[in-house]
């Protein structure tokens, strides 16, 4: 698996990366055993930068996943979590909360150091508290060692310069905004980003399975313009032989200035497949087929978080 630099951290990251989320049954009931061996299968592929966090399933993915890590070496793989978003509508970033979650997530995932841990969805909450308060709280845990480095992630676009003109942080992680149908994580954050030195990260490389064969989620909240053009371009590529999820992850982790691009799955077939494709060659012409089809929607999407925050 391919690797890149991660901002100025000094990680190399897989190109691609394993999204723990699944882990947390957030799509679909999982089988103990179908969890423990997904996360197997992910480190034989090569996918060692891990990805989770304790809204996923409530607690229960980092969980399943530190029973998974049990007696794998913890210097060969990465390990990132989350913090501040604990249920759909349940945040809190207070510096007190902070010291608490890191806490419990190290025990859950049976280790004594985080290798990253992101401000998890921020749009949610006035962002202000994020640079005031929360970031503050986490360098304070940074120096004591139970945190190597830290960041944020979510939706919007405006948050990554909102925070970053204001303080310091070590990496970011946008995710369904970098697809074959969204490029605007490229298009206005990355290169920005890429200036300051900020470990520049990406994820959902699928956009909920809007970039699959897979049925569609009755939660996605994508405009019906876009689904019907997905399903339109999925289409197109099947009559070429192709599943456009192949098209869509090695779109994703091509892109030479994001470390890393982070696709979940319970689902060892699933996993397989993807460091497959990233072993075979982009198909140049399918993929300026479906950027066409794409076109009349490119980069439409949604609002996500308090209105202030898009």
């Amino acid at each position: 698996m391919q690797t890149r630099l991660l901002g100025r951290t000094g990680l190399q990251l897989p190109v691609l990366s394993f999204g723990a989320s699944s882990l947390g049954q957030e799509f679909r009931s999982v089988q103990l055993d179908e969890a423990l061996n997904s996360v197997r299968v992910a480190l034989d592929c090569g996918l060692n930068f891990i990805d989770t966090s304790p809204f996923y399933g409530r607690g229960m993915s980092e969980v399943m996943l530190g029973i998974a890590l049990r007696g794998v070496p913890r210097d060969s793989y990465t390990l990132c979590t989350k913090l501040g978003r604990y249920d759909l509508s349940h945040f809190d970033f207070s510096a007190k909360r902070v010291a608490e979650s890191v806490d419990v997530s190290l025990h859950r995932l049976g280790t004594d150091h985080l290798d990253i841990i992101l401000c998890h969805d921020i749009e949610f909450v006035p962002m202000q508290q994020i640079v005031d308060e929360t970031i503050p709280a986490l360098r304070k845990i940074q120096k004591s060692g139970k945190v190597r480095f830290i960041g944020f992630s979510g939706y919007p676009q405006k948050i990554f310069r909102f925070i970053c003109d204001q303080t310091d942080v070590d990496c970011v992680l946008s995710y369904n905004q970098y697809t074959l149908q969204n490029t605007r994580f490229v298009d206005e954050s990355v290169p920005w980003l890429k200036e300051r030195g900020i470990g520049i990260m990406n994820a959902g490389p699928f956009s909920a399975r809007l970039l699959t064969n897979a049925p569609l989620p009755h939660w996605l909240k994508e405009p019906e313009s876009v689904k019907a053009a997905a399903r339109k371009a999925a289409e197109h590529c099947q009559q070429h032989g192709i599943d456009i999820a192949k098209l869509a992850i090695q779109f994703s982790c091509a892109h030479p200035d994001i470390t890393t691009t982070v696709a979940g799955s319970a689902n060892p077939v699933n996993i397989r497949n993807w460091a497959k494709w990233l072993s075979e060659p982009l198909d140049t012409q399918l993929l300026a087929d479906v950027q066409a089809i794409f076109a009349p929607v490119r980069n439409l999407g949604h609002l996500e978080g308090l209105p202030e925050n898009n």
